[in-house]
């Protein structure tokens, strides 16, 4: 009598398993920005995402004002040949600006930032003269007008819109909407993500562990990566591997969050109720990626929330994290770019792997003496090893056509900072 293999996650290929690509479309096609804003201190706007587009109310900069320090002269005054002496009428300082007038062959002596005075044209740099006295300096040929000068607009003219809603303020932006005088914004209210790790062998820390039990690495990785996401975080802890206490844990979460997220629990076992249960009090959109690691992801929805069943597995936790829940979280957040960037490198190990699901190996990614960036395997790559991704810097992404990776191929690299 033989027995027959059912799919399990060493198959490549498997019936009813969706492409990496067309879970993240999937998602992303159910998932609106939160609805709702905050105004905020323009200082407690740094990473958030704006609600509405920004337009400037003034000119930036606000007048003509010089680039350097020197003197103001027209440029009609000056020499296309030889020297000139010219008389210093005054200086006009940066805020304090020169209030008389410059006749012809005068000059007015300005620092950096200091308002043009009316009848110049040119900014002479102070190293370009020659000081004859307190009175009087010398100007040769070569300059011309409108040169050193910043004229008003010229970064930002008034009624230009400067920042779009659903942009994600950073610290240039925060100069920026100072420059134009915004003390506060609208920005989207943080989403909600209420997290849970489910399994009988998993324990708290400080806790002494019994024989077949586990510390809860899981909720802290999540934790973290939830942090960089600038979202509300409700951390439940551990629900047992009981059917009824992990419904009840579904519906309080989804009393008052967007996002569930859930790490175990979401494969075929006896002791695996994440799929049944959502299936019985929600809707389950998939549950199976052409991916590795991270096969096992069950996506879809508890009444207003959206749901994500992460695998146990603490590599796979991770990787499905910045794959999919992410992107997600970003759109919910407003966001409008969630482009991830891909590098090309040179790998340092050769890779074995079959045509079928797409792979992402953990990386060192450095720049090599050419110049060009190369990557090197973090070590062991299986789902289990958690310091695989704690020394690296970069997924190696290994496509589902390729095969195997020689020495000295290229392979395309994201970095975690550039995911999303």
């Amino acid at each position: 009598m033989s027995i027959t293999s059912k799919p399990g996650c060493n198959d490549v290929f498997e019936h009813g398993a969706i492409t990496v690509d067309d879970a993240v479309k999937n998602i992303l096609n159910v998932t609106s920005p939160v609805k709702g804003f905050c105004k905020l201190p323009l200082r407690d706007c740094k990473n958030r995402v704006l609600f509405e587009d920004i337009k400037s109310p003034i000119d930036v900069p606000a007048f003509n004002n010089s680039a350097m320090d020197g003197y103001a002269v027209a440029s009609s005054d000056l020499p296309s040949e030889g020297t000139l002496p010219f008389k210093v009428s005054g200086t006009a300082f940066a805020g304090k600006p020169f209030t008389g007038k410059c006749e012809s062959n005068e000059c007015v002596r300005i620092m950096t930032g200091g308002i043009v005075p009316e009848s110049t044209d040119c900014i002479v740099i102070q190293e370009d003269v020659n000081v004859l006295n307190t009175e009087t300096i010398e100007i040769g040929a070569g300059h011309k007008k409108n040169q050193n000068i910043r004229f008003a607009g010229e970064d930002i003219k008034s009624g230009e819109q400067v920042l779009t809603r659903g942009e994600f303020v950073k610290a240039a932006d925060l100069g920026v909407l100072a420059s134009l005088g915004i003390n506060e914004c609208r920005v989207f209210r943080k989403p909600r993500v209420c997290f849970f790790s489910t399994g009988d062998e998993l324990k708290s820390l400080g806790q002494v562990l019994k024989k077949g039990e586990i510390y809860d690495s899981n909720r802290y990785s999540l934790y973290g990566l939830l942090k960089d996401c600038h979202v509300e975080i409700i951390d439940m802890g551990v629900i047992e591997d009981d059917r009824e206490a992990i419904k009840q844990a579904f519906l309080t979460a989804a009393e008052g969050s967007d996002v569930i997220i859930t790490s175990g629990g979401v494969s075929v076992g006896e002791a695996d109720f994440i799929k049944p249960v959502l299936q019985e009090i929600g809707t389950m959109d998939f549950w199976k990626i052409l991916m590795k690691p991270g096969r096992p992801l069950t996506f879809g929805r508890i009444n207003e929330s959206l749901f994500f069943g992460l695998p146990g597995n603490p590599v796979a936790v991770m990787v499905t994290f910045y794959l999919f829940v992410l992107p997600c979280l970003q759109k919910l957040s407003g966001r409008q770019n969630l482009n991830s960037l891909t590098f090309k490198a040179s790998c340092q190990n050769q890779i074995r792997k079959r045509p079928g699901r797409r792979e992402f190996q953990r990386g060192i990614a450095s720049t090599g003496e050419d110049g060009r960036l190369r990557v090197a395997l973090t070590g062991k790559q299986g789902s289990g090893i958690l310091t695989s991704m704690s020394s690296a810097n970069c997924f190696i992404v290994l496509t589902e056509e390729r095969d195997l990776v020689e020495q000295g191929e290229e392979v395309d690299i994201q970095f975690f900072e550039q995911i999303g």
